[in-house]
C-alpha cells in the first residue's frame, strides 16, 4: 500500500489525465467492483445493526460538528471545515475489504456501512447549509453513494439467489478485491497528488490541515479500537470510525465549502491508508509467528 501510494505520487499528472478521460468513473468502477467480491461472501441472514452502530453514528454527526465549533477559534474557517469533514465523513466502502483482510466479522460492518451512508445522506445537507454555501441535497449525495455502495451489494445478492456457484466463485476469490484496491489507491493519490500541487493557498493554511487531518485520523482509529472491544469486534470499531470515505468528503468539500478545505480529506486519504498498512503488516506478522510455533 505504501508503494501503490508513492507510484500514485509520481505518475500524478498522467494517472490524472487517465481519471479525466474516464470522466472520473474510473475509480468508482473500481470501489463497485471490489465491493461486488466482498459482497458475495455476505448472507443477508447475518446482517445485523447493533448498539454500537448507534455510538459510532453519533460520533461521525455530533463529532463532526464540535470539531468545527472547537477548531474554529484556533484556526479559522477553512482549517474547521478540513477538520469537520475528516469526522463527518462516512464510513469508506474499502474498509470492509480492509477489515475482513484483518479477520473481523465483515457482515455487521455492511450493515453498518449501508445505514451510515444513507444518515449522511439525510444529515449532512443541512450541516453544510449552515457551515458551507448551503446548496446540498440528499439526492446529490445520495447519487454519488449509490453506484459504488448500494448497486454492487444489490446485484450481488441477486446472484447469490439465482447463480449461487457464480456468487460462490466470487467468495472463495475475495482476496482479489485487495488488488483492485491496490490500483484504485494508485489512482486517487495520483489524482490527490495533482490536486496538492495545483491548488493555490497559504502554505501554513495547507499544513494546518494536514496535520489536523493527521490527528483526527489517529484519534478516530483509537476511538473506533475501544468501541469495537466494547462489542466484542475492536478491528471492525476501528475501520467503521477511523477509515473514512475520503473521495465523497473531497467532492463535498469542493462543491459545498470552501475548496481548499478539501485538502484536509486528502491529506487524510495518506494516513489512513498508512495506519492500514501497518495493520495488515503486523497482522501477518502474528499470523506467521502462529504458524511458525504452531509447526515447532
Amino acid at each position: 500500500m505504501p508503494l501503490a501510494m508513492v507510484v500514485g505520487a509520481l505518475l500524478c499528472r498522467p494517472l490524472a489525465d487517465v481519471e479525466a478521460a474516464s470522466q472520473n468513473m474510473l475509480t468508482p468502477m473500481l470501489i463497485a467492483s471490489m465491493l461486488f467480491f466482498t459482497f458475495c461472501r455476505i448472507d443477508l441472514r447475518e446482517m445485523r445493526l447493533r448498539w454500537i452502530h448507534l455510538a459510532m453514528l453519533a460520533v461521525q454527526i455530533v463529532g463532526g460538528v464540535v470539531v468545527f465549533l472547537a477548531v474554529r477559534p484556533l484556526l479559522g474557517d477553512i482549517v474547521a471545515q478540513g477538520a469537520m469533514m475528516c469526522v463527518l465523513a462516512p464510513i469508506a466502502m474499502a474498509s470492509v475489504v480492509i477489515a475482513g483482510m484483518l479477520g473481523a466479522n465483515v457482515a455487521p460492518m455492511v450493515s453498518y456501512s449501508l445505514v451510515c451512508n444513507l444518515v449522511t445522506a439525510l444529515v449532512v445537507p443541512p450541516i453544510l447549509h449552515a457551515f458551507g454555501n448551503g446548496t446540498c441535497t440528499f439526492v446529490e449525495i445520495i447519487s454519488r453513494v449509490a453506484p459504488t455502495l448500494i448497486a454492487p451489494f444489490v446485484v450481488a445478492q441477486i446472484i447469490r439467489f439465482v447463480l449461487p456457484r457464480v456468487a460462490e466463485w466470487f467468495a472463495r476469490h475475495s482476496s482479489y478485491s485487495f488488488y483492485i484496491w491496490l490500483f484504485s489507491l494508485v489512482l486517487v493519490m495520483g489524482r490527490t497528488t495533482a490536486f496538492i500541487i495545483d491548488t493555490e493557498a497559504d502554505i501554513v493554511i495547507e499544513i494546518e490541515l494536514a496535520l489536523v487531518a493527521l490527528v483526527l485520523c489517529l484519534a478516530q482509529f483509537r476511538l473506533g479500537r475501544y468501541m469495537g472491544e466494547r462489542s466484542g469486534d475492536r478491528v471492525a470499531g476501528a475501520q467503521s470510525v477511523g477509515q473514512k470515505n475520503t473521495i465523497l468528503a473531497i467532492w463535498m468539500s469542493l462543491n459545498f465549502l470552501n475548496p481548499i478545505a478539501s485538502i484536509a480529506p486528502t491529506a487524510y486519504i495518506v494516513w489512513q491508508n498508512f495506519v492500514n498498512s501497518y495493520q495488515i503488516f503486523k497482522f501477518s506478522r502474528n499470523k506467521h509467528s502462529v504458524a511458525d510455533s504452531n509447526k515447532a
